[in-house]
């Protein structure tokens, strides 16, 4: 059967990412946040409420919470949200919502949006909305902090076949990236261990789009944002042709 993206994968998504080093990745949004303006002890206004858009099964957002922020994170996949649920972090307030339509009660110091979140975002109508429900709920000058993959690495990945086995769980992912549409497709087909010992599969099928940070610029002005600067992931450098993943940074403007 053929899911929605992240359905299946969510119970195992801890598990196939643990390549990914979120301390790592947390340790150097922290400082992007800490330098523009939104320090965990909160922002001019005296908020530290953070937004984490896309947050998945929670790995970015609480370690944000235990460095202080205090953190709200959304998602559109309720099986992911189940997960980060589970590790126990009361604290934390986890929301069911498409980020194309996102509604809060009151406005945050920060929005961060990591693991290609905006990716997933083709349609450029759906991407603009993003960025002004964005603006809308940060706090006046609020940050707002994201990355992407690049078109360099949809590029270098191509159209191939990528597999892993393992014991508790095994994937193949089918990729194909169209170079006119700058859509990247990929089939993920999940092999999952079950009480009994037998194996459920899932199929899932991913679609993410390739920005340039013109695009993205361009994106912010139409919402009203103010473009800030685009970084070479985990680095303080002006990005190349050749970065598979770079960062923005925006701020809200004019409320």
């Amino acid at each position: 059967m053929i899911m929605d993206a992240y359905t299946g994968f969510a119970s195992v998504y801890d598990q196939l990412m643990d390549n990914i080093d979120y301390d790592y990745w947390c340790d150097y949004l922290i400082s992007l946040l800490k330098k523009n303006g939104v320090p965990p002890e909160g922002n001019s206004f005296g908020n530290n409420l953070v937004l984490d858009l896309g947050c998945g099964t929670g790995n970015v957002t609480e370690r944000l919470a235990k460095a202080g922020f205090d953190m709200i994170g959304i998602d559109y996949s309720e099986e992911m949200l189940q997960v980060a649920s589970e590790k126990g972090n009361t604290d934390i307030l986890y929301l069911l919502q498409d980020m194309r339509e996102f509604e809060l009660y009151g406005t945050v110091a920060a929005v961060v949006s990591l693991c290609d979140s905006i990716n997933y975002i083709t349609e450029w109508d759906d991407l603009v909305q993003v960025f002004r429900l964005v603006n809308n709920y940060l706090d006046p000058k609020g940050l707002f902090v994201f990355d992407l993959k690049t078109e360099y690495l949809f590029q270098e990945i191509g159209e191939q076949v990528i597999a892993e086995n393992r014991e508790e769980c095994s994937f193949i992912w089918d990729n194909f990236y169209d170079e006119e549409e700058r859509i990247n497709e990929y089939e993920l087909s999940l092999f999952v261990r079950g009480e009994d010992g037998r194996y459920d599969k899932y199929v899932e099928e991913h679609y993410q789009r390739a920005y340039s940070i013109e695009e993205i610029k361009r994106a912010l002005e139409e919402a009203g944002m103010e473009f800030v600067q685009a970084l070479r992931a985990f680095t303080e450098e002006e990005p190349d042709e050749h970065d598979e993943r770079i960062y923005i940074i925006a701020r809200e403007r004019g409320k």
